[in-house]
């Protein structure tokens, strides 16, 4: 930290209650992003920062003007969370920045039009980060990381100033999203629920209003929570949308959209191309692509078990390791495609003796009662069409579309 003598401090802290005085009064939400946007770190503020730490008295220059002291506990916050962030002291950071954000949206309450609105997405925005870094601190001390539960609350609180009828209410959806990332990242998605209630249900919304980024965001979490249900036709349209909506040079969030589309997309028996894949840095998936395509289950179990960490992290384990019912349906078609060209007369009478043959060419070592449970589970499943004749140890296919296409549709429960 460069020398700031006290003359300097002083005309520092005074130009930006100026600024931001001058922000509030001409209505500049640009401007008033910035003098609150701490995470970007820009040298204004940390300059600001620096001269808040050698001039300790700045509640008094607010106190000395009309002009300021209207402001004065927005800004003595402000400043307060400014100091402690930039000397490193997140918990008192966050603290401080509660209250401000507390004022700074009673202020907003007050104010008739939304001219502000994008300078409240700046506070909750910074509200949910300066949250998540006071917990790492804490956690990194041993101590019980609250304060990103805290700011769930207060975005909440915000979510409630919001939903009310006119012009405000499109800054909804934002806060919905802002809330969304806080709930996954504290594990409690059940919370979503109520949210969405609101938007989906209440007449004061048209979805089609918010600002596209908004809708992108918010079809992918929610496609997300319905990954999480197995309701993959739902996660489909969400996921779908919000990859249709998303602007393509942002190369990140279409991966991250992808991430749980492509699984989904799986479930519901639609590859994808390995252009794709290879597009958007998927490599998790290539062999699993591979292995329904092959039929292969060693290899399918092989993919699971290599990025076995990076699945369940995203939550996607338990929807790739249901794939192993479609890449035995397409065992089961190879099997029948060989004995087609062998044995046409018999083409479809498959002898579970020769699928059990078949899985130990692929490591996988059955007996007979295990291969007829598996047989008996796609027939269910609606995978395979034909019957079990027990005694003679023999599947009999249809002869009309013996293996049925998902054509879109999950395999049935």
């Amino acid at each position: 930290m460069a020398y700031v003598s006290m003359g300097e401090a002083h005309r520092r802290i005074t130009e930006y209650l100026n600024r931001f005085c001058d922000a509030v009064s001409y209505q500049d939400s640009s401007t008033l992003c910035r003098l609150l946007s701490f995470s970007s770190n820009s040298p204004p503020l940390l300059s600001l920062a620096d001269a808040l730490n050698v001039f300790q008295d700045s509640s008094s220059l607010i106190r000395q003007s009309d002009r300021f002291s209207e402001y004065g506990e927005i800004l003595a916050h402000v400043f307060r969370s400014l100091q402690s962030y930039r000397v490193g002291n997140l918990v008192e950071a966050y603290l401080a920045f509660e209250k401000f954000a507390n004022a700074f949206v009673q202020e907003f309450r007050n104010w008739e039009s939304a001219w502000a609105l994008e300078a409240l997405y700046v506070v909750c925005y910074e509200i949910r980060v300066l949250a998540e870094k006071a917990d790492n601190d804490l956690t990194s001390n041993g101590k019980s990381p609250e304060k990103l539960k805290a700011a769930g609350s207060l975005l909440m609180k915000v979510f409630g100033v919001l939903a009310g009828k006119g012009p405000k209410r499109v800054g909804a959806l934002y806060v919905t999203c802002q809330l969304f990332k806080t709930y996954f990242k504290l594990g409690t998605v059940n919370l979503c629920r109520s949210v969405i209630r609101s938007i989906e249900t209440a007449r004061i919304f048209d979805f089609e209003e918010f600002p596209r980024r908004d809708k992108v965001t918010y079809m992918y979490y929610t496609g997300r929570l319905e990954v999480f249900n197995e309701n993959f036709p739902a996660a489909d349209t969400k996921l779908s949308y919000a990859l249709q909506n998303c602007n393509p040079k942002r190369e990140r969030n279409i991966r991250m959209i992808l991430k749980y589309l492509v699984p989904v997309k799986l479930s519901l028996g639609i590859i994808p191309k390995d252009e794709l894949l290879r597009n958007y840095n998927l490599h998790e998936y290539t062999k699993i692509v591979q292995a329904l395509r092959k039929g292969d289950l060693r290899l399918l179990r092989h993919a699971l078990q290599e990025h076995e960490d990076r699945f369940l992290r995203s939550g996607v384990y338990l929807v790739l390791e249901k794939l192993e019912l479609q890449v035995y349906q397409r065992l089961m078609k190879k099997i029948y495609i060989n004995q087609k060209l062998s044995d046409p007369a018999r083409a479809h009478q498959l002898k579970l003796e020769g699928i059990a043959k078949a899985l130990r060419w692929l490591d996988m070592d059955m007996d007979l009662d295990e291969v007829e449970c598996i047989m008996t589970i796609l027939i269910y499943k609606n995978l395979v069409k034909g019957y079990l004749a027990h005694k003679s140890k023999v599947v009999v296919l249809s002869k009309q579309d013996p293996f049925p296409k998902l054509n879109g549709k999950p395999v049935s429960s």
